[in-house]
């Protein structure tokens, strides 16, 4: 048989090989660093016998596959390890993932402590060395083993195969696994890992089953790797924003208040309400829109016109009980209503109040909305997944030949808050398109959106992004630009979207007296500026670990005193600084004045103006930045004037290395 492989050249056999064997023979290093195979593009375990023909690639840790592999043993090594030391623990499931591995278990909760005993378990196991060795069971063998063995949730997933599946399973020692691989030959090959941590994992992932303990932990084949990533994840861990966010007092969350509804406290109210100015100037002042505020409830009636009942009514916080007949009207007679998750049907009324022509498209609504979404509780985070929030919303009525510009308006005010934010090249960008195999879930027919996928996708070439396209993602009344970003744990989260809008004219009866004295049907854009507040805020949160750009900050300068005689002429620069619109504060403290330096660091704060005795002789302050440390003394309205410049042109100061003060 011939075996060609990666770079090309090929080996021949007369015989049928495991490809640990033919690693071996290729290279010893290579056999000794192999953790996996591709066998005509499909990951295969070392012990896959080759039999035939086939383009053959060994892969190692450096590989994505040999990552997994790798990583995947590891988890076999942390079950063994969990049953030695709690012999009731039952297993689950463990898998390779990004960057690491998880396995669950049933079993009680597990402290830090605990996790640091399972790795002193797992190096031992480890150190002995045991072969992994894998064989197949017929279904009826595999339900009898693990049945011995008390594995009831490895005999349910047995019992999912066909009768007629070969089952596979691997063994270390006495731990026997079911699981399909591929794995490494050796438990001793695995050089470097950590457990991360543990937390609670719904069995199958539904709320409904029952409450499992999920152990993260993550593995290396160089202990300098492992100790680079561990230091990642420290920071990270910095910069979570459901951490750092609180630990700033930015926003807080009470459970009698209830999931998904933080409290924002002064500092984060005070960024929220900077954002929301600049936004809502920005669209009105800059971009042409109107200004609507519209309630915050509807009777059912409004939602059935747009859909929304018979598509999202599951997402919806229903008020009054909700009895309906089969045609959708009251039982009791009573009305319905909803609190609203999106603003569009109202800003249609607004828009229908007054006939339009043709002269007064488009015509560009914009509402700061605060809207309600009923969201799994399993879904909730900090401010990124939330039940209220607040979004930059709008909705434009435009003309045909007006969609393509007014489209690519949209994107362009966009991407102009996220440059602004600087925040531009931490995006990606997702066309998102409906599901032809799952009709029920839109309106309108196949034609119809085949025609508007057609020209948002004209359009968005015309722009020139880079975007891919994935379906299913669509709104049920329009295909739409999604704007997509990370967290600093790699979940990835819409955070503006553009839509287009085929269908919802018709079912408000909207229309535009055309230059003909014709009534036409109006195209729909609805869009974001930038988003979600509470969203955005998370993600700046996290993109610059707190340091804020200055115009952003709800601090951006602390005047500090040197003793309480400078008290009177620090109040003075106070109120200078108020009086020009910059949020300063005094810090009239009887503490040292290093002390005081470093506090207002660890508050990331962007500026602080030192006065003592030189400065109130000079009229000066000593200015000190979390950009440069120590910029000297300076006329305070110079400061005041370059302060004020910065916040104006929302600048993003680069930091410089600074010295601590002792």
């Amino acid at each position: 048989m011939k075996i060609t492989l990666k770079d090309g050249s090929f080996k021949e056999y007369s015989s049928a090989m495991p490809v640990i064997d033919i690693a071996a023979d290729i290279s010893e290093g290579l056999a000794r660093a192999a953790c996996a195979a591709e066998i005509d593009g499909q990951v295969v375990d070392l012990r896959t016998v080759v039999d035939k023909d086939c383009e053959l690639n060994i892969l190692t840790f450096d590989s994505e596959g040999g990552k997994k592999a790798y990583r995947h043993t590891c988890a076999h090594v942390m079950a063994e390890a969990v049953q030695n030391l709690y012999p009731e623990a039952k297993l689950t499931i463990g898998p390779a993932i990004d960057n690491g591995f998880y396995y669950d278990f049933d079993m009680p909760s597990l402290s830090r402590e605990d996790l640091d005993n399972i790795e002193k378990e797992m190096k031992k196991i480890i150190k002995k060395g045991d072969k992994l060795e894998r064989y197949t069971l017929s279904k009826e063998e595999a339900v009898k083993l693990m049945t011995e063995r008390n594995e009831p949730y490895k005999v349910e997933m047995v019992n999912e195969h066909p009768d007629t599946d070969t089952l596979t399973f691997y063994k270390q020692g006495d731990f026997v696994e079911f699981c399909a691989g591929p794995h490494l030959m050796s438990t001793k090959q695995i050089k470097a890992f950590k457990l991360t941590s543990s937390s609670g994992a719904y069995w199958r992932g539904d709320e409904h089953n029952k409450m499992l303990t999920r152990i993260y932990g993550t593995a290396f084949n160089k202990k300098q790797d492992l100790e680079e990533y561990l230091a990642y994840l420290e920071d990270i861990k910095n910069r979570d924003h459901n951490k750092l966010g609180r630990d700033m007092d930015l926003f807080t969350t009470v459970d009698v208040i209830g999931q998904g509804l933080p409290l924002l406290m002064p500092k984060g109210t005070k960024m929220i309400q900077k954002l929301q100015r600049w936004i809502e100037d920005l669209e009105d002042n800059e971009w042409g829109y109107v200004r609507t505020r519209t309630p915050l409830m509807a009777k059912s009636d409004l939602y059935k016109i747009s859909d929304h009942w018979g598509h999202y009514k599951e997402g919806m916080f229903i008020l009054g009980e909700d009895d309906e007949d089969e045609e959708g009207n009251s039982v009791s007679g009573n009305d319905i209503f909803a609190l609203r998750p999106m603003t569009c049907p109202f800003q249609y009324y607004v828009y229908k109040a007054r006939q339009k022509s043709y002269r007064d498209l488009p015509y560009r609504m914009g509402e700061t909305s605060t809207l309600f979404r009923n969201e799994e509780s399993g879904e909730m985070h900090g401010l990124t997944r939330v039940r209220q929030f607040t979004i930059s919303e709008g909705h434009l009525v435009c003309t045909p030949e007006q969609i393509a510009d007014e489209f690519k308006e949209c994107v362009e005010l966009a991407r102009h808050c996220l440059t602004t934010l600087g925040l531009e090249e931490d995006v990606t960008y997702r066309m998102s398109k409906w599901d032809p195999e799952n009709k029920d879930k839109y309106l309108g027919t196949a034609e119809e959106w085949d025609k508007v996928e057609g020209a948002m996708r004209e359009i968005l070439d015309d722009i020139g992004l880079e975007y891919t396209e994935e379906a299913g993602e669509a709104a049920f009344y329009g295909p739409k630009l999604d704007i997509q970003a990370k967290n600093v744990y790699g979940k990835e989260d819409t955070m503006i979207t553009v839509q287009l809008d085929m269908f919802l004219s018709e079912r408000f009866d909207m229309y535009y007296i055309d230059e003909n004295g014709d009534k036409k049907r109006p195209y729909i854009i609805h869009r974001t500026s930038m988003g979600c507040y509470e969203r955005t805020l998370a993600w700046l949160i996290e993109k610059y670990a707190g340091k804020f750009p200055t115009w952003l900050c709800p601090e951006q300068v602390r005047v500090l005193p040197i003793s309480e005689k400078f008290k009177d002429y620090a109040e003075k620069v106070l109120a200078e600084l108020k009086k020009n619109g910059i949020d300063a504060t005094a810090d009239h403290r009887s503490e040292k004045i290093g002390y005081k330096i470093r506090e207002a660091r660890l508050d990331k704060l962007p500026y602080m103006l030192v006065v003592g005795a030189k400065e109130e002789e000079a009229g000066k302050v000593s200015v000190r930045s979390r950009f440069a440390g120590d910029e000297g003394q300076k006329d305070l309205q110079v400061f005041i004037d370059d302060i004020c410049k910065e916040i104006r042109t929302k600048e993003i100061r680069k930091e410089e290395a600074v010295e601590e003060d002792k």
